[in-house]
């Protein structure tokens, strides 16, 4: 079956690496590099972690989701993923970090709890009289996915994938599973897959009432240098609690310390809007962390970079099919780190073309 994939974030790469492998005639089509620094899949590096909240049936299918990078980094014969372990902060009752503990709870997912005291003297950055606790599950860490990115495309070529970067899709024919790229030529397949992120809205207007796009930033920062033994040895950090829903990755392996923040987020009207980060957005982001990081005003901001993501209301994964046509979107925001997984879910449903379990398993309805 030839497949014609648009998009080559981490679910059309990943998607790209299950059809290649179940014997498929791939081509991918991104209209910038790979990795492509304006995709939501585009940055360093992402979090996995099986902490999530009410949303049960993510945290079932993390472990799905740990399997399929162990079949990539099989394929690619290195890991980018450093197993780090994940904290989480509580500062109020109810709070974020809170909710997510009460998650692994009820999922009977183990972790070691700390009082202030205990996780402030593990993690000296931490300020202990400014939360109630803090929790850690070894399961979980940082996926390096740039490196993930430039490998997968490596393996690609090897394998005979038509691999077409800057190549913008300006139109889609999804009866009849076409694409026409900027060049005026057209890409014919057997069928479409389109996992173009933050850009689907432009190729297909009528999702919006589906999906929305929102623009964020994260900052790069360098701590006070009696620190760096601290974070360099530290978790990644699912939520500092409170309320700006807060999350750290620790430096890694050349990579530096970053800081984000859900509550930073803001919905926008194109993916490509407002994507120069402004000259105050690194600080106004930093100041979100104290409490529960003592000295923030000693942390420097050496880099801001914004993302674009598409969102449903709900905040699942969405596909839909349009005749030969299966339009993906896993980037709500959690996608990353079922990236791989992804992938062979889509293959799958391509070959069966059993959109219903797709579907469940997208929005974890069913694992």
């Amino acid at each position: 079956m030839r497949v014609a994939i648009v998009g080559a974030g981490i679910a059309g790469l990943s998607t790209a690496w299950s059809l290649t492998k179940l014997g498929h005639d791939v081509t991918l089509i991104e209209q910038g590099s790979i990795p492509n620094p304006l995709a939501a899949s585009g940055d360093r590096h992402r979090m996995i972690r099986r902490a999530y909240g009410e949303a049960d049936g993510y945290a079932q299918a993390i472990a799905e989701a740990f399997d399929s990078w162990d079949m990539l980094w099989d394929d690619l014969g290195v890991s980018h993923y450093a197993n780090c372990g994940v904290l989480g902060i509580s500062q109020f009752a109810g709070d974020g970090a809170e909710r997510f503990r009460i998650g692994l709870d009820r999922m009977g997912f183990e972790y070691e709890r700390l009082d202030s005291r205990e996780a402030a003297q593990r993690y000296p950055f931490l300020d202990a009289a400014t939360f109630r606790y803090a929790y850690f599950d070894r399961d979980g860490g940082t996926l390096f996915s740039e490196r993930i990115a430039h490998d997968l495309k490596a393996w690609l070529r090897m394998r005979g994938v038509d691999v077409r970067m800057h190549t913008k899709a300006v139109a889609i024919d999804p009866q009849n599973a076409s694409v026409r790229i900027e060049s005026g030529a057209t890409v014919h397949a057997d069928r479409l897959v389109v996992t173009a992120g933050a850009w689907t809205l432009r190729l297909f207007p009528s999702l919006a009432e589906n999906l929305s796009i929102y623009r964020n930033a994260v900052a790069y920062l360098t701590p006070p240098a009696d620190l760096d033994d601290a974070w360099s040895n530290a978790p990644a950090i699912v939520d500092i609690g409170g309320s700006s829903d807060g999350y750290v990755l620790p430096p890694s392996d050349g990579i530096g310390l970053k800081f984000g923040a859900r509550a930073f987020k803001r919905s926008v009207p194109d993916a490509e809007t407002d994507r120069i980060a402004g000259p105050d957005e690194g600080d106004r982001l930093r100041r979100l962390f104290a409490p529960p990081f003592s000295r923030i005003d000693e942390y420097t901001v050496t880099e801001v970079k914004t993302c674009a993501y598409t969102f449903t209301a709900d905040e699942r994964f969405f596909s839909k099919r349009i005749g030969k046509t299966l339009v993906v979107s896993a980037c709500s925001g959690h996608g990353y780190k079922f990236g791989a997984a992804v992938g062979q879910r889509v293959a799958h449903a391509l070959e069966t073309d059993d959109d219903t379990t797709l579907v469940q398993w997208l929005r974890a309805e069913t694992v």
